[in-house]
């Protein structure tokens, strides 16, 4: 459990630290059948900001605990980028990509915590 929070809070300084908005984080770990234990949810403004995310989220966790992703996948058109840490998905999404598969309702059954936006 300590794991995933270091793991958790690296994702979050990553997308925080290219500015990515409407952070989300979902708890699947009351669920019986998950992909995963968490995924980490957020947006960005531009494909160049989506990619910048991505790429931030990748360094951060790798810096801080030393942590490589098992996949990226998205980085070629960058709309959706989806990034494997075993226990935890990252979805980095651009705006109006996110609002169309809304992901957030299709495990509304787990526990959401929003991260607010940096100013």
């Amino acid at each position: 459990m300590k794991s995933d929070k270091k793991l958790l809070n690296s994702i979050v300084d990553g997308i925080q630290e290219r500015k990515g908005k409407r952070i989300v984080i979902v708890d699947m770990t009351k669920l019986s059948e998950r992909a995963c234990d968490y995924f980490v949810i957020c947006e960005g403004d531009s494909t160049t900001q989506v990619a910048a995310i991505a790429d931030s989220v990748k360094d951060f966790v790798r810096k801080q605990i030393e942590v490589k992703p098992l996949a990226v996948d998205g980085m070629e058109n960058a709309l959706w980028v989806a990034m494997d840490y075993g226990q935890a998905l990252v979805h980095i999404f651009h705006r109006e990509t996110r609002s169309f598969y809304d992901l957030e309702q299709l495990w509304s059954d787990a526990k959401l915590k929003l991260i607010p936006d940096l100013q």
